[in-house]
């Protein structure tokens, strides 16, 4: 924290450290003709939350590039945060670079709160901007407002501080997944390729096998045919000769059989690879889906769609999952302008709820993961009575839920109930 922050311009706001009372700012003047202020003025512990949330990786190598940086293709990400933060506290040093790069990426946004001559204006635009997910443009747009008070630079800080780790957390669970899904995938390939391999083997036992019979075959035809009558020692051959063929018989069926038994583990293995990569692309359009959330549109076209993801009021019964996880759930539709009622799938909650939270609601999800076979027969039955459509989830966790809402909250009219 810097001791004169608040004497260098009101747009140095410095946020408070965990356990301490927060500061009190002093009197600031009216905001009409005061400018925007720059990321050089602003307190740093602001700048580290700014680079991480409202400029992408391109755009920061970029800036080193223009700044004569040989290594700005190639040095890692973290450490191009750093040098970044560290270069918006510099006005001489790369700061006017990246306020100018800033100020063009969100040039919309900006636009937009310049609307707004007070505290209480620049919070509703936040809010709004919030509900949509359009979180970089509109926290650099509302830091940067001369009208933006030190109790608001508070609540908007703790609000993106406090989704970053909501998105954390669900993003480092479905990634532990992922890698055990890549190690058990590793693990079948190598399996199936030695069985492959095993039953190339036996394939080619078996024909040298029957290659060997039909040339036994063909000695004891030759044998019948040249001696009508053998002597006792060609009558001896020809039962040895018999009796090993009927020996490479028996060997030759035994490997058929291994052959089937092989193939057939095979065919099972193949099934639980197709499955289990079905699961890991479920699990990826999960992440990218959750990632959305707060990716900001990259192109005009895209910026124009300001109601995209909003759920326009509309309750979402959520049967079964985690209960520590509803709360999170609630929270991400509440902020998209929806509803969630919510129902632990008979473990606490009475059964008999379920056709009242159905008759409220405009849509139910269930995780399949999570919830009880009876609990989910229940559900589909009022659903069903109710012509209300049910959405079966992959799983209790974050992911899988936007995945599922976030097509649902594009369209006006619910769409056609899920089998």
């Amino acid at each position: 924290m810097r001791p004169h922050a608040y004497l260098e311009g009101p747009a140095l706001r410095t946020l408070a450290s965990v356990g301490r009372p927060p500061l009190v700012a002093p009197p600031e003047p009216e905001p009409a003709g005061k400018p925007r202020d720059r990321i050089w003025e602003l307190a740093e512990n602001l700048h580290c939350s700014i680079v991480g949330t409202c400029l992408t990786n391109a755009e920061a190598r970029g800036i080193l590039t223009k700044l004569g940086r040989a290594d700005a293709r190639t040095i890692t990400e973290h450490r191009l945060h750093g040098e970044i933060v560290q270069i918006a506290g510099r006005k001489d040093g790369g700061a006017r670079l990246l306020q100018k790069t800033l100020d063009r990426q969100h040039e919309r946004e900006i636009e937009r709160f310049a609307e707004a001559r007070t505290a209480d204006a620049v919070r509703a635009l936040w809010k709004a901007s919030l509900g949509r997910g359009e979180i970089p443009g509109a926290y650099w747009a509302a830091i940067t407002h001369p009208a933006t008070d030190w109790p608001l630079v508070q609540d908007i800080f703790g609000e993106v501080h406090m989704l970053s780790h909501l998105v954390g957390r669900s993003n480092r669970a479905d990634i532990r997944r992922l890698r055990q899904l890549e190690i058990d995938l590793a693990e079948r390939d190598e399996r199936i390729a030695a069985l492959e391999r095993r039953v190339l083997d036996l394939m080619e036992q078996r024909d040298g096998l029957s290659v060997r019979n039909r040339d036994i075959e063909m000695a004891q035809a030759l044998s019948r045919v040249a001696i009508a009558e053998p002597a006792d020692a060609d009558r001896e051959s020809t039962k040895c000769l018999a009796a090993h063929l009927e020996r490479e018989r028996a060997h030759a069926e035994a490997l058929d059989e291994k052959l089937a038994v092989l193939v057939h583990a095979t065919g099972r293995l193949s099934a639980d690879l197709a499955a289990e990569t079905s699961h890991r692309t479920a699990a990826e359009a999960e992440l990218a889906a959750l990632e959305a959330v707060l990716e900001t549109p990259a192109t005009p076209s895209a910026a124009d769609a300001h109601a995209r993801g909003r759920l326009d009021g509309r309750a979402i019964l959520y049967v079964g999952g985690r209960p520590r996880q509803v709360a999170n759930l609630r929270r991400f539709v509440e902020a998209r302008g929806g509803r969630l009622l919510s129902h632990d799938g008979g473990l606490e909650d009475n059964l008999c709820l379920l056709a009242g939270l159905i008759g409220q609601a405009d849509l139910a999800v269930f995780p399949t993961s999570c919830v009880s076979h009876e609990a989910s027969s229940h559900l589909k039955r009022h659903c069903e009575l109710g012509a209300k459509p049910l959405y079966p989830v992959r799983s209790a966790s974050l992911a899988s839920f936007v995945h599922t809402i976030m097509p649902l909250a594009d369209v006006s009219e619910p769409v056609q109930q899920a089998d």
